[in-house]
């Protein structure tokens, strides 16, 4: 994870081409091919160990239909919240310190801004209605069969699903902290927080494009996702590049998690 003269060399000058006003964002170090992926390891494969290793072992220790759903909820968040303190870790390090007027910097945690443009926000908020109604199409879309013991929205469909939300607040909790941690502290906040302002030095003009491609194959806990996630990649990845701005991909992913807490939240309240 250790960036190269080279590829930060690379980076600035792409930087340059968008002809952006210069800002701290401008000074973040570029990954080297091999940082790059190694991020990506320490996101993906935890997250797999704990769907497919974790999870069915802790499942085994509890009683139950709900038993492996319950444990995936576990393992899952955990997993999430390990992504979270992963990227604080390696911005502490690049940065020597996590001071907010730094992180968010370092983060791209700033409102959109159009190339070329000294104003961030404003109008240029509206591109998330049309980027969430993408999202919105994507999960129409016909998808890969999923093992329903192991698909969240199979899962609540369910009787047993339904039954084991009523009533359940702390399970209620646990979903929410995932979806969270998913949408906006975990995933979004390592993708297109951490990586995308860090991958110019090696893909060039493509780097959001090979942000998304890692994105999808990173879901190796429900592989069966990749393909949808894949096409997120223009939904997500693009506009956060084109923006410069990771809130955009955060915003618009966590309108997903605001649907599926109503959802949840009304399985609860029955």
């Amino acid at each position: 994870m250790t960036p190269s003269s080279d590829s930060s060399t690379r980076g600035r000058l792409y930087q340059e081409h968008l002809s952006v006003p210069a800002e701290r964002v401008t000074h973040i170090p570029q990954y080297t091919l091999t940082g790059v992926l190694g991020v990506w390891a320490a996101a993906a494969l935890p997250m797999a160990a704990l769907a497919w290793l974790g999870a069915p072992w802790l499942a085994s220790t509890m009683n139950g239909p709900t038993a492996l759903p319950r444990a995936l909820l576990a393992c899952l968040t955990a997993g999430l919240i390990w992504q979270f303190v992963l990227v604080l870790g390696l911005v502490h390090r690049e940065q020597r310190t996590l001071r907010w007027a730094v992180v968010k910097d370092a983060l791209w945690l700033h409102g959109p801004r159009p190339p070329g443009s000294r104003r961030r926000g404003g109008w240029a908020w509206l591109v998330i209605v049309p980027l969430i109604l993408a999202v919105v199409a994507i999960e129409m879309m016909p998808a890969l069969p999923a093992p329903g013991d192991r698909d969240m929205g199979l899962f609540l469909e369910t009787e047993a699903g339904r039954n084991f939300l009523s009533g359940n607040w702390v399970w209620f909790a646990v979903i929410v902290t995932m979806g969270i941690f998913n949408t906006a502290l975990g995933e979004e906040l390592l993708f297109r927080g951490l990586l995308l302002p860090r991958m110019s030095g090696v893909f060039g003009r493509w780097d959001w494009a090979a942000n998304g491609v890692l994105f999808g194959l990173y879901h190796l806990h429900v592989p069966w996702a990749i393909p949808r996630t894949l096409l997120d990649t223009f939904v997500l990845a693009y506009p956060s590049r084109h923006y410069r701005s990771s809130l955009i991909g955060i915003t618009v992913h966590s309108a997903q998690t605001v649907v599926i807490s109503a959802l949840v939240l009304a399985l609860v309240l029955r």
